[in-house]
């Protein structure tokens, strides 16, 4: 039977009305092949990248592999060379020197996530137990982190200035560590406190060991135990608490999420999957028009502050660094104000169970592409960048030429909340900047949702951008 004719009214309505189908339903068995392809390799990167440090780490080794050098190497550039900036293991700028050096592209992430930090002399012993006492770090359901087989991470320097770097709890024959809940049976007073006092701060300590020194002239048994297996396996005194910067994450992977696998959760994709996705884009690009600049952050969690937060001077500096290295007559602050800016970061995508704290007409949705929204912040915009209509049109025109799928929305209702990215720092300089980044359910939780067909929009967004 044949189809029946559209009437003109509908012809009329494809072309007037916002389209918010499925990302899925377009792809053909070759696209869904990359989907899948990348969000394994995705995967493998999350689960290896919990920490800043880490994701550092990894950030490095890929961009070393793929002919990228350190600019402490060099002393002049050229168009399409590959060099990248490292400040204190915590920031990385990689950049691919444009055919016009002058005209630049930046898209920004951050690679620190919420967690459980130690506090400065943490251990202690209770009721036979030996104890961490933690602080957490960024926002967190606090209520989240009982009950789960936690990891650690970090480095710790001794007396005499030993740098020791620990990674205990990820592989399947390490221990885990452990803070234990109320029992339900008992619970009755802890569950009528409000929801951000179930579990309160001074809650969160780490269970870390019970096995008790068989010498009664000890008088905490099972801390001076712990103490001692420290200094024998790493040198360590309890004063080198003070020195470290260790943090505790789940010991969990990455994993496929439904039967049919489309969706993925993991710990820390706010915003792994941005720094992933944007290092990925670079690359893949060869002799850009306009040089592409990758920048990966610290410390947005807790307002992007400090000297590895988008809030430092890292991007003038490097303006400066790069101005000097090609030689060109442009001034640093010039460069920057005329560049264009992605703030590559998650947004909240519509979630099921609790639809009354969004508005569905102005929301994302999962697996319907990668998230551009024009401003962030809470209430009157607050604490955020709001684009310009011009840069706006820009960015569709680039989607709609490269095939990418995208939405639009808010990330809830106007009095409910909010949330702030790094735009509103790079945009301080004068350039045009918008937020771009997939959207996630659980956001800020342990184990954050993710579809597949966003992060891989997401990728495909952020190699248009650069090559555009």
């Amino acid at each position: 039977m044949a189809p029946k004719k559209k009437s003109k009214n509908e012809q009329l309505q494809e072309k007037l009305v916002y389209d918010r189908e499925s990302t899925w339903l377009s792809y053909k068995p070759a696209d869904m092949k990359k989907v899948f392809a990348f969000s394994e390799k995705y995967k493998d990167f999350l689960s290896s990248s919990k920490t800043e440090r880490l994701c550092t780490a990894n950030v490095i080794s890929a961009l070393t592999k793929s002919g990228f050098k350190n600019i402490s190497s060099v002393k002049k550039a050229k168009p399409f060379d590959k060099l990248f900036k490292v400040f204190k293991n915590k920031t990385v700028i990689a950049f691919i020197v444009g055919k016009n050096p002058e005209d630049v592209h930046i898209i920004g992430s951050h690679m620190d996530s919420p967690r459980l930090d130690l506090k400065p002399l943490p251990l202690y012993e209770d009721a036979d137990l030996a104890l961490l006492q933690s602080h957490y770090y960024g926002g967190v359901k606090k209520y989240h982190w009982v009950n789960l087989p936690l990891a650690l991470h970090g480095v710790i320097f001794t007396k005499k200035g030993k740098k020791v770097t620990l990674s205990i709890g990820e592989k399947d024959s390490e221990p885990k560590f452990l803070i234990p809940d109320l029992l339900p049976h008992l619970g009755r007073d802890q569950l009528d406190r409000k929801g951000s006092k179930v579990v309160s701060g001074e809650e969160l300590n780490i269970v870390v060991g019970s096995l008790p020194v068989n010498d009664k002239a000890i008088k905490e048994q099972v801390k001076f135990a712990i103490l001692k297996k420290l200094h024998e396996d790493y040198g360590l005194i309890e004063e080198d608490f003070a020195t470290a910067e260790l943090e505790f994450v789940p010991a969990s992977k990455a994993v496929d999420v439904g039967f049919d696998r489309s969706l993925i959760g993991a710990y820390g994709q706010d915003d792994k999957v941005c720094v992933y996705t944007s290092l990925q884009a670079l690359l893949s690009i060869s002799n850009p028009s306009k040089t592409a600049v990758a920048l990966f952050v610290d410390k947005e969690e807790i307002g992007s502050v400090g000297d590895t937060g988008a809030d430092s001077f890292i991007l003038k500096t490097f303006a400066e660094d790069y101005v000097k290295l090609l030689g060109l007559k442009i001034t640093s602050n010039k460069i920057l104000e005329l560049a264009k800016a992605i703030s590559a970061d998650v947004t909240a995508g519509l979630n099921p169970n609790y639809k009354d704290v969004q508005d569905s007409q102005n929301v994302s949705f999962l697996g319907h592409g990668v998230s551009v929204e024009k401003y962030g912040g809470g209430g009157g915009k607050y604490s955020t960048n709001d684009a310009h209509a011009e840069y706006m049109s820009f960015i569709r025109l680039l989607v709609d030429k490269h095939k990418v799928p995208w939405q639009t929305g808010e990330m809830g209702k106007i009095d409910i909340g909010g949330g702030g990215t790094i735009a509103m720092f790079m945009s301080r300089y004068g350039m045009d900047t918008v937020d771009v980044g997939p959207c996630v359910l659980g956001m800020h939780s342990p184990c954050e949702l993710t579809s597949k067909s966003d992060v891989y929009s997401a990728y495909l967004f952020y190699k248009a951008f650069f090559e555009a």
